[in-house]
């Protein structure tokens, strides 16, 4: 413990050096063994995966224009200090895709200076209703639009958002129509690239062959993973088919597959070039399925406000677990607007 606790330390400084560099940060980090699922007991135990301490939690289903969000919360605004607003990808939930992330020790010890807020986008959360036949799910713009009447409900003046997949292209299109409700953002695995015609027959393709589980699996982890993390990716596919609604998923993943590019260019590039207006920290592993995505929404944001962040031996959805050992979430943090967050075990 004392190791991993100095190695945290060691990555912590040389981050705060790298962030004291003007224009465009990138980052990178070696893991030194790959999480296997004996290693991380919340994976190996599903029921501990799912449930772990939401005792300090509290559950709303709030009405928006495009239907009802359920939003889990726990703490109330501190000052002037945004709240963090989290929003999941396909497949997964805030309990699937965060909950680990959220409960270690050293997160616990920064998000007490925080509202936490998850959100779950419609119909994705554990014991949801399936949706009539014919529903028209929210497109992302609209997902997007939702999150304003959850920030106005609870009465945030403004957010720092996390997103993974699916959740960051939401966070990211939200911070481009309400860039006033957004401090910064931290956005894992994000591709801001809609789907071509061929992806998109790719896509009807493999929907026809494999199951949504599966189809789902090669979203989150990248073939070297399928291949080689049979027993993690076993736990996902598990959890992906007992806890979500498969129909309500399909919904979000046909939604998710025929979104946009995202409208989005380097100040200069373009006239009148649209761009995330707030700090922004992408984060992305090698060889990951979103990996050239992330890139090229890194070379379209302004470099003086970005920072890239890619973690070796990390490629798909466990990844999300590992970035508070890889890259304490305060300098993500501080990276995207709370720039006196104080870092554990930094003086």
């Amino acid at each position: 413990m004392k190791v991993l606790r100095h190695k945290i330390e060691l990555l912590t400084g040389l981050l705060l050096q790298e962030m004291t560099m003007a224009g465009l940060h990138e980052l990178r980090f070696t893991e030194e063994k790959p999480l296997l699922r004996g290693q991380d007991a919340e994976l190996e135990n599903s029921d501990v995966f799912l449930s772990a301490v939401d005792m300090a939690w509290k559950e709303h289903d709030i009405e928006t224009p495009y239907g009802l969000l359920h939003v889990v919360i726990r703490g109330s605004p501190k000052g002037n200090c945004p709240a963090i607003l989290t929003y999941h990808d396909v497949g997964l939930n805030h309990k699937l895709c965060f909950n680990t992330f959220f409960n270690y020790e050293d997160m616990q010890e920064i998000t007490k200076h925080f509202v936490v807020c998850h959100v779950d986008a419609p119909g994705q959360q554990a014991g949801a209703s399936q949706f009539p036949q014919g529903y028209q799910y929210p497109s992302m713009d609209q997902l997007a639009a939702m999150l304003p009447g959850v920030v106005q409900h609870f009465g945030f003046k403004y957010v720092i958002g996390i997103g993974v997949g699916a959740g960051a292209y939401v966070l990211a299109k939200f911070a481009l129509i309400f860039p006033d409700l957004v401090e910064g953002l931290v956005l894992m695995n994000i591709d801001p690239n809609g789907k071509g015609w061929i992806d998109w027959a790719a896509a009807k393709l493999s929907g026809l062959t494999s199951t949504l589980p599966d189809t789902v699996l090669s979203h989150l982890f990248s073939q070297e993973e399928l291949v080689n993390n049979t027993e993690l990716v076993q736990s996902y596919r598990q959890q992906i088919g007992s806890v979500v609604n498969q129909f309500n998923l399909q919904l979000f993943l046909n939604m998710y597959n025929s979104r946009r590019d995202l409208d989005i260019n380097r100040p200069g590039t373009v006239p009148n070039a649209k761009t995330l207006r707030c700090p922004v920290m992408l984060v992305v592993g090698d060889n990951a399925p979103a990996e050239e995505g992330v890139v090229e929404c890194n070379s379209k944001l302004d470099p003086t406000n970005t920072t890239f962040l890619k973690v070796g031996g990390w490629q798909g959805a466990a990844g999300q677990c590992l970035l508070p050992m890889k890259c304490p979430i305060a300098l993500c943090l501080r990276v995207a607007g709370c720039p006196h967050l104080p870092i554990p075990g930094l003086s």
